[in-house]
């Protein structure tokens, strides 16, 4: 089989970040791309050349192979039904839907049809999170004892997501919670198991502004997971900390890609760890390689629809309980 066609429906940051890296996968050629913003149009020029920009989702649809779903949340389900109808695969951002009951059907569909579908959490093609359980299986955790997850923001949106603020600043369908710290509980889903909700807290802006500051304690089975996380408490942009103790030491990943064990009472980095801007490149093409295998129908781990729905479920539901 040749390359596989890639469509895009929404062109803000993740959209620009997969287009380019598509760009450049031999694996892959991008059929076309839509968004209404008169600024994106611009954009896709900018970014991908000589690639189609097409007059609406439906004409993305019918040119691709695959369509990667890159809109505010409200769209995805509606936009992945229209590309299952048409036979095609599709690869979405999360959240899964602003109701987790429509997810929760929307889920059930889609494993019912046997749908060819994944969602975009990077973590599953990092080589940090590879590392990380190259440790564990090594023994330097031993027994998980806790797992702790520090998430903050100088402000947020961030910077680089001002396009995004209308939606991403308010309580329905942005925050930090479902669009940062659902990258951390899905590392922990995959390491520990399911997870459930103890207790919340959550502090909102003004309106309908989105948190500031939250609070919780989860559980995987019998290990108890703290996860807090901050808007206006550092200086820096962000600063990220997953960090899972054990019997035989500690581990942690620290701002998205730096892997770290506890040796000696202080963290030291992997031997070949990369700052996140070197990593997300590779990261993408990685993904983009697992994606031609869900197409194709083989093998691949990426996030699947299931996994993306416990983890909304769990954001949803300190969202809810803890709201103050």
């Amino acid at each position: 089989m040749g390359a596989i066609t890639l469509g895009i429906v929404g062109f803000g940051v993740m959209g620009e970040r997969l287009a380019g890296a598509a760009l450049s996968h031999p694996d892959i050629r991008i059929a076309g791309g839509w968004d209404p913003s008169p600024r994106a149009t611009a954009r896709w020029r900018e970014v991908t050349g000589a690639a189609p920009f097409l007059p609406d989702a439906d004409a993305v649809i019918e040119a691709c192979d695959v369509l990667y779903i890159a809109t505010p949340p409200a769209a995805h389900i509606p936009l992945a039904r229209r590309a299952f109808k048409a036979g095609k695969a599709v690869f979405l951002e999360k959240p899964l839907a602003t109701d987790l009951d429509e997810a929760a059907a929307f889920v059930a569909e889609a494993e019912e049809g046997r749908a060819r579908a994944a969602v975009n959490f990077p973590m599953a093609s990092s080589p940090a999170v590879e590392q990380v359980s190259r440790w564990r299986q090594d023994g330097h955790v031993g027994a998980p004892l806790r797992l702790d997850i520090v998430t903050d923001f100088a402000r947020w949106p961030r910077h680089w997501q001002a396009a995004a603020a209308p939606w991403l600043a308010r309580r329905q369908e942005g925050g930090f919670t479902r669009e940062v710290l659902s990258h951390f509980l899905f590392l922990a889903l995959r390491q520990l198991g399911p997870l459930a909700v103890v207790s919340a807290a959550v502090a909102y802006g003004d309106d309908d502004a989105a948190e500031t500051a939250m609070a919780a304690e989860l559980r995987a089975g019998e290990i108890p997971l703290s996860v807090s996380g901050t808007v206006g408490r550092i200086a820096e942009d962000e600063q990220h900390s997953w960090t899972l103790s054990g019997e035989a030491g500690a581990i942690r990943l620290r701002n998205w890609s730096l892997a770290e064990r506890l040796q000696d009472r202080s963290w030291q980095p992997a031997a070949e760890a990369l700052s996140n801007a070197e990593m997300r490149p590779l990261v993408l093409q990685r993904q983009l390689s697992k994606l031609r295998a869900l197409v194709e129908g083989k093998p691949q781990d990426l996030a699947t629809l299931r996994e993306a729905f416990e983890v909304q479920a769990i954001v949803e539901r300190i969202l809810r309980n803890g709201a103050m």
